[in-house]
């Protein structure tokens, strides 16, 4: 968990999570930490969950993605790319999703439009939930830094996360949560600039500052 306090408003909100995996298991621990209420899920079933949920305490339940998608004031899709047709669409209406997916050809199969430089994770998670408000986070570090290693603004050694989304609203919430977990944050525009931070690239699993992963980001390459 980061060194500092949250400066986020976190009550009547809750967090839903679909995918436990590493990424979703840290983010749960992250997030019940910060003080949301949290329901997770994966494609197991909430019953497969029980140990995660007594670990993390009375903050985070267990239900289906359905649910979880319901139950979401904000949700968090952290499944693999070949599996985003499996995400509920209407539960997920208007509501602000973060996308933590990374594109791994030898996990999904190859995708012709990712392959090619013509779309993003992020905007195909977009297309498959065109009402709801997608922003990438916590794609570019590993599950395991995600509750460690924060540290309090202005430390000049503070590690930046980026980010991207075509909302300001979930720029903003995307950047509170950041803050509150002890990182700063870096956009990288729009959702069609997400690529930035994606696999391959200089900012991809490499702790750097906030000056470190603006210049990563621009100097990334569309096609690895």
């Amino acid at each position: 968990m980061g060194c500092c306090a949250p400066r986020l408003r976190v009550d009547m909100t809750t967090i839903g999570i679909i995918g436990a995996g590493h990424i979703g298991s840290a983010l749960a621990r992250a997030f019940s930490g910060l003080g949301y209420d949290v329901v997770i899920s994966n494609s197991r079933g909430p019953e497969s969950l029980a140990g995660l949920v007594d670990e993390l305490g009375p903050k985070v339940s267990a239900a289906t993605a359905a649910d979880a998608a319901a139950a979401a004031d904000i949700a968090v899709v952290t499944v693999p790319l070949k599996a985003l047709k499996d995400v509920p669409v209407e539960p997920l209406a208007g509501k602000i999703v973060l996308d933590t997916n990374n594109y791994y050809f030898e996990r999904d199969g190859h995708i012709d439009a990712l392959d090619r430089g013509e779309t993003t994770t992020s905007g195909l998670l977009q297309q498959h939930l065109p009402t709801s408000k997608v922003v990438k986070a916590f794609n570019h570090l590993y599950a395991s830094d995600i509750n460690a290693g924060g540290l309090a603004a202005g430390d000049p050694q503070r590690r930046a996360l980026g980010t991207a989304s075509d909302d300001d609203e979930a720029i903003e919430f995307v950047t509170g949560v950041y803050d509150a977990l002890g990182f700063d944050t870096v956009s990288a525009g729009p959702l069609s600039e997400s690529w930035r931070l994606e696999r391959d690239r200089p900012a991809y699993v490499v702790a750097q500052t906030a000056d470190e992963l603006r210049d990563s980001l621009a100097k990334a390459n569309r096609l690895p």
